[in-house]
């Protein structure tokens, strides 16, 4: 059972990013999770370098990638005509319409979003969408990844982008994954995780957990989450290569957690991007 402390501390951290992610929404220049909030990072280039075709960033609307990834979880989950995938965490839309395009329109693509500025966002998106497309099956939802907004074995696929380490309560996340797909429906997950503990003081500050880095947590743990979940054929694939992308570039945020790790080591040396692959 959780303390009333762990309670509130659950409470302030998803609060603190739900701000965050409303301000980036709102066109902001902050740093944030996978990516950098400086506007000299071109978002399509960003996203060419994790795994995203020209194909897939031609076809979506102006404004939903963000450069908010850390991977292509669309890819990893190879989806199907006429599957309902979920995206948790959608942000603007942008794995949600990647994923609609894929499905078809017997298909269907849902986004859950927990901040009310980010879903206006992918909304506005999404009647762009629909006019290049012709395709009418997408839908956003109001909620939070921990409680998720959608019945028991109503999805095929779940899929999420560098979303379930900003969680506070990441076993009850894997848990509503869980709970959602059908009998042999998949999970595709890319996020960020940690190779080794960070250092104290990168762990307490806010803007990096908002960077996705203080809220990530040891690889084996996040197997053993979904495992604990009642997940199957649990498949991790590390892409450390990515971090050191992230650090060279020119941006506070990263300039900053650097400053804070032991001399001679580098933010790959602690941290990871991941891809994750699961069946129920």
């Amino acid at each position: 059972m959780k303390s009333c402390c762990d309670e509130k501390r659950s409470s302030d951290v998803r609060e603190n990013v739900r701000k965050s992610y409303g301000k980036i929404a709102q066109g902001e220049n902050l740093s944030c999770c996978c990516s950098s909030g400086k506007k000299d990072v071109n978002p399509a280039k960003f996203a060419k370098t994790i795994g995203y075709s020209a194909s897939e960033l031609a076809s979506l609307p102006q404004g939903a990638n963000m450069g908010l990834s850390c991977g292509n979880p669309t890819a990893v989950a190879s989806l199907k005509h006429g599957e309902t995938v979920l995206d948790l965490g959608s942000g603007g839309g942008f794995d949600v319409f990647i994923a609609a395009e894929k499905v078809g329109k017997k298909g269907r693509s849902i986004g859950v979003d927990m901040t009310p500025d980010m879903l206006s966002k992918a909304r506005r998106n999404l009647e762009a969408f629909k006019k290049r497309t012709g395709l009418d099956n997408v839908e956003f939802r109001l909620g939070e990844i921990e409680h998720l907004p959608l019945a028991d074995n109503s999805v095929d696929v779940v899929i999420s982008n560098c979303v379930i380490n900003l969680s506070p309560e990441k076993q009850q996340v894997w848990s509503e994954i869980a709970r959602v797909l059908k009998k042999g429906g998949r999970v595709a997950v890319s996020d960020l995780a940690l190779l080794k503990p960070l250092p104290e003081s990168v762990k307490k500050s806010i803007e990096a957990l908002v960077g996705c880095v203080a809220g990530a947590v040891l690889v084996k743990d996040t197997e053993k989450m979904a495992k604990s979940a009642g997940l199957k054929k649990i498949k991790i694939e590390i892409k450390s290569e990515y971090i050191d992308k992230m650090s060279g570039w020119n941006d506070a945020l990263y300039k900053t957690i650097i400053r804070e790790l032991p001399k001679g080591e580098r933010l790959s040396d602690y941290v990871t991007s991941l891809y994750v692959s699961a069946e129920k």
